[in-house]
């Protein structure tokens, strides 16, 4: 029986997606995507703190889609499972690396300029510890709310 390997994360393209081929023609599409955490520190104030995370889309159709949706600066939403390739380097020393392998992808909408003030407002407030609610319950998920789905 296989034991609950699962994960869904929620952040921000770092830099536009990479595709590569294996040496066996699969195709493989890598993101890297950075999330936010905001805290108070022992002193009461707010800190930010950024984690960086691999992932991968493995597949022809899947990959391509990938790459052509996932540019710097989008949001998405990633559930999959995690993965831990090891190796020995050539000194002998053991080594690891730890990466998402993606099982599907929501991508948030693309900004428009008459919302990227909004979206300013909303950082530089989080930044301050402060939560800004949306107006009305339908801009609540931007990803359930012209948000695309990528299986």
């Amino acid at each position: 029986m296989n034991q609950m390997n699962q994960i869904l994360i929620e952040g921000k393209v770092v830099r536009d997606a990479l595709v590569k081929e294996t040496v066996k023609g699969t195709r493989v599409c890598t993101v890297s995507i950075a999330t936010n955490r905001y805290y108070k520190d022992l002193n009461g104030e707010f800190q930010k703190e950024v984690a960086f995370f691999d992932v991968e889309a493995w597949g022809e159709n899947f990959s391509s889609r990938i790459a052509r949706m996932a540019t710097k600066g989008r949001g998405l939403r990633v559930v999959g499972r995690l993965k831990q390739e090891r190796w020995k380097t050539q000194e002998g020393k053991n080594t690891s690396k730890v990466f998402i392998v993606a099982e599907h992808i929501d991508f948030q909408p693309q900004k428009t300029e008459e919302n990227a003030e909004d979206a300013k407002t909303a950082a530089e407030l989080a930044s301050k510890g402060v939560r800004a609610e949306s107006q009305s319950s339908s801009e609540a998920n931007e990803f359930m709310d012209g948000g695309e789905a990528v299986f």
